[in-house]
């Protein structure tokens, strides 16, 4: 198999369509005699190369927001890369991530084009990691967070959800509440419901279709609402 094929071959029928394709079409050349490119969508259900490539052309979004690309971005991205999906494939994911950081991205037109087509469970991971991203250097900067709050909105993440994501990433006070989407004048009651709702929400199993390796990697971000919750617990001294 070709340059890139293992992550073309993934079913990305229509995100070389659109501005997505813009940005990936030149990746297909060093694959395309090799591959097959598998079209269209299966039940409504995002697939991994759909996923992964989606993820690094917002990756490379945000990475340029600063102007300049960090090592530690990049070290972030395979490091994560490698726990999901092993160190040959991680090796081509950033490979491919180098050449995207050269071309212009129309963010907009990207993120409607994702929204349109990656389930929400989805977009909800590829927010998690792109703050990831942001504080791989300990500090999300403000061109950094804008580009972020960008994102979000043209993906079309609710506001709590987004909240919750950010408080994952950047603490105060509030941080465990916000993370369960609350405030801190809400109930013990009000509390318990909104962890089950954000445990299902997070769940890993929500992004199973698109392989063990992306199920492993959501576990993070489930992980930090059981956090939130035992911390208000313990605070609070209920059961």
């Amino acid at each position: 198999m070709g340059k890139y094929g293992k992550w073309i071959a993934g079913g990305l029928g229509w995100a070389f369509l659109g501005p997505l394709g813009g940005i990936l079409g030149y990746l297909v050349g060093s694959a395309f005699d090799t591959i097959e490119i598998e079209g269209g969508k299966v039940a409504g259900q995002t697939r991994q190369g759909d996923f992964v490539m989606s993820l690094l052309v917002l990756v490379a979004a945000v990475m340029k927001a600063d102007g300049k690309v960090l090592r530690s971005e990049l070290d972030y991205v395979k490091a994560n890369l490698v726990k999901s999906f092993g160190a040959a494939r991680a090796t081509e994911a950033v490979g491919m991530l180098k050449d995207i950081l050269k071309q212009n991205i129309p963010v907009e037109e990207v993120c409607r084009q994702v929204q349109a087509n990656l389930d929400y469970s989805s977009r909800l991971q590829l927010m998690h990691f792109l703050f990831g991203i942001a504080k791989a250097d300990g500090s999300i900067s403000s061109s950094e967070q804008a580009i972020i709050d960008k994102v979000s909105y043209y993906l079309g993440i609710q506001g709590n959800d987004y909240s919750s994501i950010k408080s994952m990433f950047v603490q105060d006070t509030d941080s465990s509440y916000k993370i369960l989407g609350l405030s801190k004048d809400a109930t013990d009651e009000e509390v318990k419901k909104a962890y089950k709702k954000m445990a299902i929400k997070y769940h890993p199993d929500k992004v199973s279709y698109l392989g063990e390796d992306v199920q492993e990697a959501a576990k993070e971000k489930f992980q930090k609402v059981n956090e939130a919750f035992e911390k208000i617990k313990k605070e609070r001294g209920f059961a």
